[in-house]
């Protein structure tokens, strides 16, 4: 027999999650983001090894994002807006506007170089801009691959309903339904908006999975995680409920195969290859944004 103050205190353990809080940074001109990972408390969530919850900022006119050309090796960058529009560009020559909804997502590989800023007609005018920004690391044997971009519109990313809540998948397979996104581990990334009072059961049977929640609030398992808070789920099913609107986003996957070392926008599993990067990039040997001269220096 299990004394009730016991049995308490286990129900209590099981239903204890850890939950981080973004941290500020400000990118200039207005711009906020909440680093999310990684943190000392949390380096990773499956392949998932950085992410920033972007805005939301409102911009007057005149006034937009402005990200600079910069490189990345080793890994894939997400991008996914809830509102507003970024305008892409990268070495390979690539250009494209996302919008609310779409995938950008580009594998950096043995490098490449970007840029990500608000379109001249865009700025024009007062607009907002407000989404995530992730990183995922590659495998060991993909960590030198060639670089690519890839764009997927909304109308291609599988979408459905469960239990009144609206669910499109980003990446990965989750829910039955597998995004067109080429991926390279085994990954799930969810955008889920929550009408109130609306419950949803989620037991994908991922080894590390997380809820992060960009608007409003969720209730698991008796415990509230809000705005701008990304929670690590415990394993098996769980049952996510918002009180109000909400929308958040589920993510994780198999965790990378050993180690990352992180450096600027470096990732790699060798200390080595983010030095040979350091000198490529001061050397301009990445690569450049055609049409852009700007170069940002190594951060001292």
């Amino acid at each position: 027999m299990v004394h009730p103050e016991t049995k308490h205190t286990l129900q209590e353990a099981e239903q204890t999650m850890q939950v981080l809080k973004g941290k500020p940074r400000d990118l200039g001109d207005g711009l906020m983001v909440s680093r999310v990972l990684p943190q000392i408390e949390r380096r990773s969530i499956g392949p998932f090894v950085f992410f920033d919850h972007l805005g939301p900022t409102e911009f007057q006119a005149g006034i937009g994002m402005d990200v600079r050309p910069h490189p990345h090796i080793g890994l894939a960058t997400v991008t996914y807006l809830f509102e507003g529009t970024i305008d892409h560009r990268d070495s390979l020559g690539s250009f494209q506007r996302i919008a609310p909804g779409e995938v950008n997502w580009m594998t950096a590989g043995r490098g490449i170089v970007h840029s990500e800023r608000t379109g001249a007609d865009v700025r024009s005018n007062a607009h907002r801009i407000h989404g995530v920004q992730s990183w995922v690391g590659l495998p060991v044997k993909d960590e030198e691959t060639e670089p690519s971009f890839q764009h997927v519109g909304t109308g291609a990313l599988p979408s459905l309903t469960i239990d009144g809540v609206q669910l499109r998948v980003i990446a990965g397979t989750a829910f039955g339904k597998t995004a067109p996104v080429n991926v390279f581990s085994d990954i799930f990334y969810v955008d889920a908006e929550f009408g109130a009072g609306r419950t949803l059961r989620f037991d994908e049977p991922y080894p590390e999975r997380a809820v992060f929640v960009a608007e409003g609030e969720i209730v698991i398992g008796g415990e509230r995680v809000q705005t701008g808070e990304i929670a690590m789920l415990r394993d098996g099913a769980v049952t996510l409920s918002a009180e109000g609107p909400a929308r958040i986003l589920l993510l994780g996957g198999a965790p990378l195969d050993g180690q990352r070392h992180m450096w600027w926008n470096f990732v790699s599993s060798s200390k080595e290859r983010i030095e040979q990067a350091k000198a490529d990039w001061t050397a301009q040997r990445l690569g450049a944004v055609p049409g852009e001269s700007e170069f940002i220096p190594l951060p001292k």
